[in-house]
Protein backbone atom coordinates (compact mmCIF):
# COMPACT_ATOMS: atom_id res chain seq x y z
CA UNK A 1 0.00 0.00 0.00
CA UNK A 2 3.05 2.23 0.50
CA UNK A 3 4.81 1.68 -2.35
CA UNK A 4 1.88 2.57 -4.27
CA UNK A 5 0.92 5.67 -2.10
CA UNK A 6 4.35 6.36 -3.25
CA UNK A 7 4.58 5.90 -7.25
CA UNK A 8 1.21 7.81 -7.45
CA UNK A 9 3.26 10.91 -5.68
CA UNK A 10 6.12 10.48 -7.73
CA UNK A 11 3.95 10.44 -10.74
CA UNK A 12 2.06 13.69 -10.06
CA UNK A 13 5.10 15.35 -8.97
CA UNK A 14 6.06 14.65 -12.28
CA UNK A 15 3.08 16.05 -14.25
CA UNK A 16 3.67 19.06 -12.02
CA UNK A 17 7.12 19.18 -13.22
CA UNK A 18 5.91 19.07 -17.18
CA UNK A 19 3.06 21.54 -16.91
CA UNK A 20 5.62 24.07 -15.15
CA UNK A 21 8.15 23.43 -17.85
CA UNK A 22 5.51 24.45 -20.25
CA UNK A 23 3.97 27.34 -18.40
CA UNK A 24 7.88 28.42 -17.94
CA UNK A 25 8.28 28.26 -21.97
CA UNK A 26 5.36 29.97 -22.97
CA UNK A 27 6.16 32.72 -20.62
CA UNK A 28 9.41 33.19 -22.00
CA UNK A 29 8.32 32.75 -25.62
CA UNK A 30 5.92 35.55 -25.05
CA UNK A 31 8.89 37.50 -23.50
CA UNK A 32 11.34 37.61 -26.43
CA UNK A 33 9.52 39.67 -29.00
CA UNK A 34 9.36 42.83 -26.03
CA UNK A 35 13.15 41.94 -24.68
CA UNK A 36 14.77 41.94 -28.36
CA UNK A 37 14.87 43.98 -31.64
CA UNK A 38 15.66 43.37 -34.58
CA UNK A 39 18.89 45.53 -36.76
CA UNK A 40 20.60 45.70 -39.60
CA UNK A 41 24.41 44.07 -39.51
CA UNK A 42 26.84 43.09 -42.22
CA UNK A 43 26.66 39.50 -43.18
CA UNK A 44 30.43 39.91 -44.51
CA UNK A 45 33.29 42.14 -43.99
CA UNK A 46 32.43 45.18 -46.27
CA UNK A 47 35.96 47.20 -46.77
CA UNK A 48 35.21 51.37 -46.84
CA UNK A 49 34.26 53.18 -49.88
CA UNK A 50 32.26 50.03 -51.02
CA UNK A 51 28.70 50.55 -52.11
CA UNK A 52 26.37 47.75 -49.82
CA UNK A 53 24.20 45.72 -51.57
CA UNK A 54 20.98 43.46 -50.34
CA UNK A 55 23.70 40.72 -50.24
CA UNK A 56 25.77 42.35 -47.78
CA UNK A 57 23.09 43.10 -45.27
CA UNK A 58 21.33 40.48 -43.18
CA UNK A 59 18.91 41.38 -39.82
CA UNK A 60 19.03 39.89 -36.26
CA UNK A 61 17.81 39.78 -32.90
CA UNK A 62 19.83 42.66 -30.58
CA UNK A 63 18.67 42.66 -26.56
CA UNK A 64 16.98 45.61 -26.17
CA UNK A 65 18.82 46.58 -23.06
CA UNK A 66 22.39 46.66 -25.30
CA UNK A 67 21.39 47.91 -28.61
CA UNK A 68 23.79 50.27 -30.12
CA UNK A 69 23.54 53.84 -30.58
CA UNK A 70 21.67 54.50 -33.97
CA UNK A 71 20.88 51.07 -35.12
CA UNK A 72 19.06 51.20 -38.41
CA UNK A 73 16.24 47.94 -38.38
CA UNK A 74 15.17 48.99 -41.87
CA UNK A 75 17.96 47.06 -44.30
CA UNK A 76 16.09 48.87 -47.43
CA UNK A 77 17.35 52.25 -46.45
CA UNK A 78 21.06 51.02 -46.17
CA UNK A 79 21.10 49.25 -50.11
CA UNK A 80 23.31 51.42 -52.21
CA UNK A 81 24.28 53.52 -49.40
CA UNK A 82 28.36 53.89 -49.06
CA UNK A 83 30.62 53.06 -46.16
CA UNK A 84 33.05 55.64 -44.71
CA UNK A 85 34.53 53.26 -42.46
CA UNK A 86 35.22 49.34 -42.58
CA UNK A 87 32.85 46.96 -41.03
CA UNK A 88 33.18 43.33 -40.36
CA UNK A 89 30.68 40.38 -40.28
CA UNK A 90 28.19 40.88 -37.54
CA UNK A 91 28.77 44.04 -36.67
CA UNK A 92 25.88 46.83 -36.63
CA UNK A 93 25.35 49.39 -38.93
CA UNK A 94 24.76 52.82 -38.23
CA UNK A 95 24.79 56.32 -39.60
CA UNK A 96 28.01 57.46 -38.30
CA UNK A 97 29.44 54.14 -40.40
CA UNK A 98 27.45 56.02 -43.63
CA UNK A 99 28.87 58.59 -46.09
CA UNK A 100 26.20 61.49 -47.18
CA UNK A 101 23.59 59.72 -49.37
CA UNK A 102 23.81 60.45 -52.94
CA UNK A 103 27.49 59.63 -52.56
CA UNK A 104 29.42 57.96 -55.20
CA UNK A 105 31.91 54.90 -54.24
CA UNK A 106 35.83 55.09 -54.20
CA UNK A 107 37.92 58.08 -52.30
CA UNK A 108 35.88 60.88 -52.71
CA UNK A 109 33.10 58.99 -50.14
CA UNK A 110 36.07 58.86 -47.48
CA UNK A 111 36.93 63.01 -47.77
CA UNK A 112 35.54 64.80 -44.87
CA UNK A 113 33.76 68.00 -45.32
CA UNK A 114 35.67 71.08 -46.36
CA UNK A 115 38.79 68.89 -46.69
CA UNK A 116 40.86 68.08 -49.86
CA UNK A 117 43.15 65.18 -50.90
CA UNK A 118 46.27 64.90 -52.54
CA UNK A 119 48.55 62.68 -53.21
CA UNK A 120 52.29 62.65 -52.34
CA UNK A 121 55.02 60.28 -54.07
CA UNK A 122 57.12 58.36 -51.63
CA UNK A 123 59.83 55.65 -51.37
CA UNK A 124 60.28 52.60 -49.23
CA UNK A 125 62.39 55.24 -47.15
CA UNK A 126 59.95 57.97 -47.10
CA UNK A 127 57.21 56.01 -46.69
CA UNK A 128 57.87 54.54 -43.42
CA UNK A 129 59.23 51.85 -44.73
CA UNK A 130 55.27 50.69 -45.79
CA UNK A 131 54.22 51.32 -42.37
CA UNK A 132 52.27 54.48 -43.28
CA UNK A 133 48.85 52.43 -44.21
CA UNK A 134 44.99 54.10 -44.21
CA UNK A 135 44.02 55.25 -41.31
CA UNK A 136 47.44 56.61 -39.88
CA UNK A 137 48.71 60.02 -39.03
CA UNK A 138 51.80 61.34 -39.77
CA UNK A 139 53.94 64.62 -40.06
CA UNK A 140 55.70 65.78 -43.22
CA UNK A 141 59.09 66.96 -43.06
CA UNK A 142 60.89 69.45 -45.84
CA UNK A 143 64.16 69.45 -46.70
CA UNK A 144 65.38 72.32 -48.51
CA UNK A 145 68.00 74.93 -48.75
CA UNK A 146 67.98 78.35 -46.58
CA UNK A 147 67.77 81.61 -48.64
CA UNK A 148 72.04 81.70 -48.86
CA UNK A 149 73.43 79.11 -51.22
CA UNK A 150 75.40 76.68 -50.16
CA UNK A 151 75.24 73.27 -48.71
CA UNK A 152 75.61 74.95 -45.23
CA UNK A 153 72.32 76.42 -45.53
CA UNK A 154 70.32 73.28 -45.85
CA UNK A 155 67.71 72.54 -43.16
CA UNK A 156 64.94 70.05 -42.20
CA UNK A 157 61.35 71.07 -41.00
CA UNK A 158 58.21 69.79 -39.87
CA UNK A 159 55.76 71.89 -41.94
CA UNK A 160 52.61 69.59 -41.13
CA UNK A 161 51.43 67.24 -38.27
CA UNK A 162 48.68 65.14 -37.72
CA UNK A 163 48.20 64.34 -41.54
CA UNK A 164 45.13 61.37 -41.84
CA UNK A 165 46.58 59.08 -44.35
CA UNK A 166 43.43 57.89 -47.11
CA UNK A 167 45.06 55.42 -49.15
CA UNK A 168 48.26 54.03 -50.28
CA UNK A 169 48.57 53.30 -54.07
CA UNK A 170 44.86 52.60 -54.96
CA UNK A 171 43.86 50.90 -51.81
CA UNK A 172 42.08 52.33 -48.67
CA UNK A 173 41.52 49.61 -46.93
CA UNK A 174 42.35 50.48 -43.24
CA UNK A 175 41.71 46.75 -41.89
CA UNK A 176 45.27 45.73 -42.69
CA UNK A 177 48.55 45.71 -40.69
CA UNK A 178 51.07 44.70 -42.79
CA UNK A 179 53.72 47.49 -44.11
CA UNK A 180 52.90 47.68 -47.95
CA UNK A 181 55.76 49.67 -49.77
CA UNK A 182 54.21 51.90 -52.30
CA UNK A 183 55.22 54.50 -54.33
CA UNK A 184 52.13 56.91 -53.26
CA UNK A 185 50.21 57.98 -50.59
CA UNK A 186 47.03 60.11 -50.59
CA UNK A 187 46.62 62.37 -47.71
CA UNK A 188 43.78 63.97 -46.31
CA UNK A 189 44.64 67.91 -45.80
CA UNK A 190 42.86 71.03 -46.28
CA UNK A 191 43.20 73.53 -48.87
CA UNK A 192 45.57 75.73 -47.32
CA UNK A 193 47.59 72.44 -46.67
CA UNK A 194 47.52 71.35 -50.30
CA UNK A 195 49.20 74.33 -50.86
CA UNK A 196 52.26 74.26 -48.60
CA UNK A 197 52.42 70.73 -49.91
CA UNK A 198 52.43 71.16 -53.64
CA UNK A 199 55.45 74.38 -52.69
CA UNK A 200 57.02 72.07 -50.16
CA UNK A 201 57.87 69.56 -53.08
CA UNK A 202 58.92 71.53 -55.26
CA UNK A 203 61.65 73.77 -53.38
CA UNK A 204 63.05 70.36 -51.67
CA UNK A 205 62.41 67.10 -51.07
CA UNK A 206 59.29 65.49 -48.39
CA UNK A 207 59.45 62.45 -45.71
CA UNK A 208 56.74 60.90 -43.91
CA UNK A 209 57.16 60.86 -40.52
CA UNK A 210 54.76 58.25 -38.55
CA UNK A 211 53.30 59.39 -35.40
CA UNK A 212 51.01 58.15 -32.44
CA UNK A 213 47.08 57.74 -33.36
CA UNK A 214 46.03 59.44 -29.91
CA UNK A 215 48.73 61.66 -29.54
CA UNK A 216 47.58 65.47 -30.62
CA UNK A 217 50.44 67.24 -29.11
CA UNK A 218 52.44 69.12 -31.67
CA UNK A 219 56.44 69.04 -32.50
CA UNK A 220 57.37 72.82 -31.83
CA UNK A 221 60.63 72.69 -33.50
CA UNK A 222 63.29 75.31 -34.93
CA UNK A 223 64.48 72.49 -37.77
CA UNK A 224 67.86 71.19 -38.19
CA UNK A 225 70.51 72.15 -39.84
CA UNK A 226 74.16 71.25 -40.14
CA UNK A 227 75.14 73.25 -37.57
CA UNK A 228 72.86 72.42 -34.85
CA UNK A 229 73.16 68.56 -36.07
CA UNK A 230 77.02 68.40 -35.77
CA UNK A 231 77.07 70.49 -32.46
CA UNK A 232 78.76 73.40 -33.79
CA UNK A 233 79.15 77.58 -33.66
CA UNK A 234 77.76 79.21 -37.00
CA UNK A 235 80.45 81.62 -38.51
CA UNK A 236 79.30 84.89 -37.78
CA UNK A 237 79.68 87.86 -40.21
CA UNK A 238 82.93 89.70 -40.06
CA UNK A 239 82.38 92.64 -38.36
CA UNK A 240 82.82 95.91 -40.12
CA UNK A 241 85.80 97.88 -40.00
CA UNK A 242 85.51 101.24 -38.16
CA UNK A 243 85.28 104.22 -40.02
CA UNK A 244 87.99 106.00 -40.76
CA UNK A 245 88.55 109.66 -38.20
CA UNK A 246 88.38 112.35 -40.74
CA UNK A 247 91.35 114.20 -40.94
CA UNK A 248 91.38 117.92 -39.33
CA UNK A 249 91.52 120.42 -41.82
CA UNK A 250 94.79 122.66 -41.72
CA UNK A 251 94.29 125.92 -40.89
CA UNK A 252 94.56 128.68 -43.53
CA UNK A 253 97.35 130.35 -43.27
CA UNK A 254 96.43 133.68 -42.90
CA UNK A 255 94.87 132.22 -39.54
CA UNK A 256 97.80 130.66 -38.67
CA UNK A 257 99.94 134.04 -39.45
CA UNK A 258 97.37 135.80 -37.14
CA UNK A 259 98.24 133.60 -34.48
CA UNK A 260 101.83 132.73 -34.63
CA UNK A 261 103.89 135.10 -32.70
CA UNK A 262 105.75 137.87 -34.75
CA UNK A 263 109.40 138.55 -34.68
CA UNK A 264 109.89 142.37 -33.00
CA UNK A 265 113.22 144.71 -33.12
CA UNK A 266 113.32 146.95 -30.14
CA UNK A 267 115.54 150.35 -29.38
CA UNK A 268 117.07 151.57 -26.89
CA UNK A 269 116.69 155.42 -26.44
CA UNK A 270 118.51 157.14 -23.63
CA UNK A 271 116.72 160.90 -22.83
CA UNK A 272 119.12 162.80 -20.30
CA UNK A 273 119.19 160.66 -16.99
CA UNK A 274 115.93 158.46 -18.55
CA UNK A 275 116.22 155.38 -20.55
CA UNK A 276 113.33 153.89 -22.43
CA UNK A 277 113.13 151.00 -25.44
CA UNK A 278 111.21 151.28 -28.58
CA UNK A 279 110.00 148.20 -30.30
CA UNK A 280 109.07 148.05 -33.84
Amino acid sequence: MNNKRALMMMALAVVLGLVAVGLASRWLLRQSPASANKIVVAATDVNLGQRLTPEMLMTIDWPAESLPRGAIRDGARLVGRVLKTSVLRNEPLSEAKLAPAGTLGGLSALISEGKRAITVRVNDVVGVAGFALPGNFVDIIVNTQAAASGNDNAISKIVLERILVLAVAQEVGRDETKPRVVNAVTLEVTPAQAENIDLARSVGSLSLVLRNQVDPRPGVTDGATKFSLLGIAKASAPAPAPAATPAVADKPRAQLAQTAPRNRSCVGVIAGVQRTQECL
